[in-house]
């Protein structure tokens, strides 16, 4: 197999919590050389959130894997030069402070671009580097919010509901790896030169939203909460079986639906001319889905399941994680990837997305401990034992 496809690059990260170094992280398993700074003073608030095994976060472990952690203090002058020294050569920077901090560092786009004009800065904010919510905190939770997607999502006699993660960050981070990539393109067949990649939670958010823009538009019409169903796509929602467990049916299409119906022993149904457009189903949704409900509720989980897999049907039980961690298709594709704590222990991580097959990602080693690499890194740029000593003592590292 050839390089991982980000081999050679380096990427500064001085992200924290989950926008940036996801992004980052994403990088770092497809072989850039990340080093993510943090503060000597406890460092990234994710090594501490959730579930902890010794006083770390499990989460930590994956988000930082294949990273290198050097401590610097961005408010004594010295922590300032060092940054400036990695930045120089370095092919990225992914950043998600509030618009401004780091201008107040001197370290805004422009001097940054002076310093080395091929340096590419990803930026990841609540509302972007511009407009008038532009200096406004805003966690996914936010961009959730505004973009559309909370609004959206529960049951339409209640009120809004999270997705259960922190689903607005973690697109934002794919946008800002995807936008980098783009620029690296750019930077190669155009004059050399990096650029900003702005990428705003609710804006990140907002572009997933299908349809909504459109037919607001042109029909006044205000996409609402659904619950389970998808309006305008019928059938496809979640049906609960005699055993109580619950099964995911997406029949919308035309042949799917009428093989559907023929595996639930509605012949009728199946050959109805008004029922053989997404459009006549739509119509008829209540008919339709109450029909799923009782075939369903008639049967357990498993006779749904293989009744509608040899209908080729789309369905599915849901899944929890203990379900994936016993699954043949989880396992067969790596999607639960063996790392080692800190004490040696085997655990179980998500494993590489996307997979490429001719220089696929890997976990070289889990979220290192805070400044693990500070003494690597400076020695590296040419700092001796005294220079450490130092620096250590005035607070710097």
């Amino acid at each position: 197999m050839s390089a991982k496809p980000l081999a050679g690059l380096k990427v500064v990260e001085l992200g924290t919590l989950i926008a940036g170094p996801f992004a980052a992280r994403i990088c770092a398993e497809f072989g850039a050389e990340v080093i993510k700074i943090e503060s000597p003073d406890g460092g990234d608030p994710l090594r501490k959130w959730r579930k902890l095994y010794e006083g770390t976060s499990l989460w930590w472990f994956v988000q930082a894997r294949n990273k290198r952690s050097l401590t610097l203090n961005l408010k004594h002058p010295d922590g300032l030069h060092i940054l400036k020294e990695l930045l120089a050569d370095a092919d990225i920077l992914i950043e998600n402070f509030r618009p401004g901090t780091l201008e107040k560092l001197g370290l805004g786009w422009d001097c940054l671009h002076e310093l080395n004009p091929k340096l590419i800065m990803v930026r990841l904010s609540g509302f972007g580097q511009t407009g008038p919510l532009k200096n406004r905190p805003g966690f996914g939770a936010v961009g959730e919010s505004v973009g559309g997607l909370r609004y959206i999502t529960g049951f339409e006699d209640r009120p809004p509901v999270r997705t259960g993660i922190s689903i607005g960050d973690s697109i934002a981070a794919l946008w800002g790896v995807i936008g980098a990539l783009m620029a690296l393109r750019h930077r190669e067949v155009g004059n050399g030169q990096g650029q900003v990649v702005d990428v705003a939670l609710y804006e990140a958010v907002f572009a997933m939203m299908e349809s909504m823009v459109p037919e607001f538009d042109v029909m006044g019409f205000v996409r609402e909460r659904s619950g389970n169903i998808m309006p305008g796509i019928t059938p496809s929602s979640i049906h609960t079986c005699a055993d109580g467990k619950a099964v995911q049916i997406g029949a919308n299409g035309d042949a799917i639906f009428q093989r559907l119906m023929r595996a639930m022993g509605h012949e009728q149904m199946a050959i109805d001319p008004q029922l053989a457009d997404n459009a006549g189903r739509d119509a008829r949704r209540d008919e339709i889905y109450a029909l799923i409900d009782a075939w369903t509720g008639s049967l357990a989980q498993e006779q749904v399941l293989a009744t509608l897999s040899q209908a080729e049907v789309p369905a599915s039980r849901i899944y929890s994680v203990a379900d994936m961690f016993s699954d043949p298709q989880f396992l067969a594709r790596d999607m639960l990837i063996t790392g080692q704590l800190p004490d040696g222990k085997d655990f179980k991580m998500p494993g590489i997305v996307p997979k490429l097959s001719a220089s696929p990602g890997s976990s070289e080693w889990t979220g290192p401990a805070l400044g693990e690499h500070t003494d690597e890194l400076l020695t590296q740029l040419g700092y001796n034992a005294h220079d450490l000593e130092r620096l250590r003592t005035e607070g710097v590292i």
